[in-house]
């Protein structure tokens, strides 16, 4: 004869269903099933976070209502979680977003704007030249994109 397992939860834990809930602990987020801890992970972790509670909803054992009331997240983002799950399997939430590409730096601009830098101009100066934002520009050499050379002090 089949047994029941009541939902016996830690002290201190918040039920997200009836046999699903979790507890904070050192620094550390641990889930239960019953009585017995199944997952654990860094509090900061929200990459964690996001792909067990989204397992839970994808395999039917917990709602996206439930996920929202238990940690008060917003409806939105678990949705959104959801769907990039659907599309993309676990390894989504562990890529680093997309980068889009600019539209005011293009390759043709790219190589116009490198040739004043290396013609000794200015980021300033090559901004106001070409009408591009000064902040574009030095996104572009933060990112390797684009090469400025410091001109050397003369010691004298």
């Amino acid at each position: 004869m089949p047994q029941v397992q009541l939902p016996l939860f830690p002290d201190g834990s918040v039920a997200i269903t009836s046999e699903l809930a979790f507890e904070q602990r050192h620094g550390q987020v641990v889930y239960f099933n019953g009585h017995l801890p199944v997952f654990t992970h860094a509090r900061e972790d929200l990459t964690s976070f996001r792909l067990f509670t989204t397992q839970h909803i994808i395999n039917g054992t917990a709602t996206q209502g439930q996920i929202v009331k238990a940690f008060g997240v917003p409806l939105t983002t678990v949705k959104r979680c959801c769907r990039r799950y659907r599309e993309g399997g676990a390894e989504v939430f562990f890529k680093p977003p997309a980068r889009r590409q600019g539209t005011r730096l293009t390759p043709e601009r790219r190589q116009e704007v490198q040739a004043l830098l290396d013609a000794g101009q200015s980021v300033p100066q090559i901004s106001r030249q070409l009408g591009l934002l000064p902040s574009t520009l030095h996104k572009a050499i933060d990112a390797g994109r684009l090469r400025q050379f410091k001109k050397k002090i003369s010691p004298h």
